[in-house]
């Protein structure tokens, strides 16, 4: 069983909580990074960020899960700059579904990396 909690009144586009409990399966997605398939970091902020939520959605994919399944997302940002930018990538990204979140200003651990995010999903 899966009970959302209330979505933020500020449109941000997120919830400020979720229950998971009874017989869901829980799926925890390591901190994914701004890298290709065939090794390549992606130039700009935005094509890293949407090659990062595609990384998400391929490590759900391998659980039979999809971005809707979301029930919390951190996201580790390089720089504040990138933060309007990166909430409108990720409202873009999850149309509309809207999972408990996170988003902290950090060294990251590649340079070259501009985010990094890491995702618990549940069915």
């Amino acid at each position: 069983m899966i009970v959302p909690g209330p979505v933020v009144p500020d449109g941000g586009g997120y919830r400020h909580s979720y229950e998971v409990g009874g017989s869901a399966r829980v799926v925890y997605v390591s901190g994914q990074i701004p890298v290709t398939p065939d090794g390549q970091v992606p130039e700009g902020f935005p094509a890293q960020c949407r090659q990062v939520w595609a990384n998400v959605a391929s490590a759900l994919a391998a659980h039979g899960m999809e971005l809707s399944d979301l029930v919390k997302v951190t996201t580790y940002l390089s720089d504040r700059a990138y933060r309007r930018e990166n909430s409108e990538i990720r409202r873009e990204v999850l149309n509309g579904h809207a999972p408990a979140l996170t988003v902290i200003i950090a060294g990251i651990y590649d340079e070259a990396w501009l985010l990094e995010i890491e995702a618990v999903a549940a069915r």
